[in-house]
This record gives structure tokens, sequence and C-alpha cells, in this order.
């Protein structure tokens, strides 16, 4: 049947099955939780978003006559391209049907849309930056995603590169058992806690401003020569903060301290997705009590790493080479203390040895592979 492919627009019935054909693609997908419709219409939308503040973009649905069969964004990141000079434009959101025509009509026209905006590559799939949602899962389909993670069909990714994309690189997402850690890096973390001059303390939610400050300086300068980075901006972690207040546990936080300065952060998440695996995108009253029992009486089973960084003037210093198993060995504390069975440490770059290397150290397995595709706009 013939693809046709429109663009969403103010339209009510087209953002309603943007956001419901994912019911269609996934149906009989034991693994997939479908994430909350508000969760992605807030995103979607530039007066509540502020990555749109630095950004453009657009969305569409794909439909065989009137059955909507797949979705895709396409975004342009002013502050990517001031940073690196690409001229690459990216796709998001993309869920399919099982059909060849079906996403090379989406790719077609997100990329139509990136090159008539002078883009001279289209990149991802990134929803809707490299801060946020990354990737195409190609490996570990049987696990369900995990909080602020992408979930696919094992053919979507063959679909894509039957579209002519390329696999540009992996990321990965580690499996880690909380109890026990390795003596070697316990013994890092002791000699760690042992100086006089380190000093931790928690996140505090009473002063959400002050730590956000803390935490966006340590966060840019950490990640800073990663693989397409993009600074986060104040702005973007308000939303962030805002969006996630009812699930932030102090606990789950560290901010280390050298000589008073503020050096390195950790910050874990419990894993929504275990809680609203029921909700099929909705989250009303009934919804809301739910999930505030569940998350204060039952307790959520597993957690997401969801920052990790150290300022590099000190993650150079061979004194203190030992701080990222000091922050693992407090987080797997902490989370022994809350319940927590297991967690996620995503996403790592797949060339990036040091880090890999290290959780490896702590213990963790890659048990989920995403991939960031790109095409020539010719």
């Amino acid at each position: 049947m013939p693809v046709q492919v429109r663009e969403l627009g103010s339209d009510k019935r087209r953002r309603r099955d943007f956001l419901d054909v994912v019911d269609t693609i996934y149906r009989g997908d034991p693994a997939y939780v479908r994430p909350l419709d508000m969760e992605i219409t807030g995103k979607l939308d530039p007066s509540k978003n502020p990555f749109f503040q630095h950004a453009e973009g657009s969305a569409w649905v794909a439909y065989q006559g009137d059955r909507p069969v797949g979705r895709i964004t396409a975004q342009i990141d002013h502050e990517h391209l001031r940073l690196h000079k690409d001229e690459a434009g990216f796709f998001g959101y993309l869920d399919t049907i099982e059909d060849a025509e079906v996403a090379a009509a989406l790719l077609d026209e997100a990329a139509a849309w990136l090159k008539s905006r002078g883009m001279k590559k289209i990149r991802g799939p990134y929803s809707l930056s490299i801060n946020e949602e990354l990737g195409c899962l190609v490996d570990g389909f049987s696990f369900p995603p995990m909080i602020m993670m992408p979930h696919h069909r094992p053919y979507q990714a063959g679909l894509i590169e039957r579209a002519g994309f390329a696999k540009l690189k992996d990321f990965y997402a580690w499996k880690y058992e909380v109890g026990e850690v390795p003596v070697r890096a316990q013994r890092a973390h002791d000699e760690i806690e042992a100086l006089p001059e380190i000093s931790v303390r928690l996140v505090d939610p009473k002063n959400v401003a002050r730590e956000l400050d803390v935490i966006i300086d340590i966060f840019n300068d950490a990640w800073s020569d990663n693989w397409g980075f993009v600074p986060a901006t104040k702005t973007e972690l308000e939303k962030a903060a805002k969006d996630l207040e009812l699930l932030l546990m102090p606990e789950l936080t560290r901010i280390v301290c050298i000589d008073g300065e503020p050096a390195a952060v950790a910050v874990g998440l419990p894993n929504l997705n275990e809680l609203i695996d029921d909700f099929e995108g909705k989250l009303g009253p009934l919804q809301i009590a739910k999930l505030l029992y569940r998350l204060k009486v039952r307790g959520p089973r597993s957690g997401r790493l969801y920052i990790l960084g150290i300022k590099k003037k000190w993650r150079n210093a061979r004194k203190y080479a030992g701080l990222s198993a000091y922050l693992y060995v407090e987080m797997n504390r902490a989370a022994h203390l809350l319940g927590l069975r297991s967690g996620e440490l995503s996403w790592t770059v797949e060339d990036n040895a040091p880090i890999n290397v290290g959780i490896k150290l702590m213990g963790g397995r890659v048990y989920k592979t995403y991939r960031v595709f790109e095409r020539a706009l010719g």
C-alpha cells in the first residue's frame, strides 16, 4: 500500500497518531515500555523544551491509507553546529512497522527537511539531542528499556541501513548487579576516602539552583572531550530537574569536593519504567496514585547511573586516579541500602577505553548496544 508522510503541524489528530502509533509497532513485545505521553509532547513543544532555544525541528507520521505506521522527527542543533562545524542535522523518534518503504519514506522526508536548511549529513537517531535518548537498539532486545533510554524492534536498524545509512558509532549500556564490589575497586575507594582534602555530600533538593550550577559545571567540563559533545544549558537541566523531581533520591547522588572545590558528581535515578509499564503512556490521577505508591511504599528494584563526571584537572591527576572507583562504590552502597538489586550504567562510547575498562573493573557487563547511523545529503 502507498505510504503518505504527513507533518504534525498543529493537527491534533496527527499528534495523537504520533503518540499512539507505537501501540501497533510494539504490540506483543514484552520488553517495550511506552513512554509517558506528556513527556514526549513536552519535548516536542518549543515553548516547553529549552532545547529549542538553540535548535529547530519538525515531526511527521507515516500512513498507509488512514492507518498510522511510523513516525520520525528531524532537528538542527545550532549549538552542535557551532562546536563541530560538520553541517550535520539529526533525526529521532524513529519507530516503524517492519516495512522498508515506510522507513525509507520517513527518513527521506527528514533528510529533505534538513537538506533544505543547508545540512550536508543526516545522523541519528537522536531524540532529540545527544544529551537525551540516543541511538537505535541493535543488541539486547529482551531487556526492557531503562529510564530515558530507547527501545526498538530487532528489524529497525536493518531498515535504516536499507535506506542508505551506515554505522557511525556504537554506544554501550552496562548491566550492574548491586552487591559486593571487587577488592581492587574497594581499595581505590578507601584510598580516596582517606585523603584529608576529600569531602563528599549528597545533592540538596532544597537548594536546586545551587546544585544545578555545580552539576552543570562538572558535567560540561568532564564530558567536553566526548564524541559529539554538546554542553547542557542551565535551562535544560532545570527542566530535567523539574521533570524528575518526583524521582530524585538524594541518597543516589554524590558531589565530591577537593579542598572545598566541586570536583566530581554522580547522579542515579530509580528506574521509572518499571513503575509505569502498565500505564500505556497515560498519567492521570489513578496513575499518579499508583506511581506514588510504587515509588514510596514498594520502592523501585533497579536504577540508572544518569550522570558521572570528574573534572579534567582532577581526573588527570595521578593522586586522584581512584575517583571513578570511589563514586562507583559509593553508588553501589547507596543502591544496596535502598533495596535496588541492579542498575544500568549508560551510555558509554564504544571506543572510550578508560571508561569502559573502569566499568568492567566494577563488574559491569555490556548488555545492550545502541547505534547511531549517518547518510550524506547529496
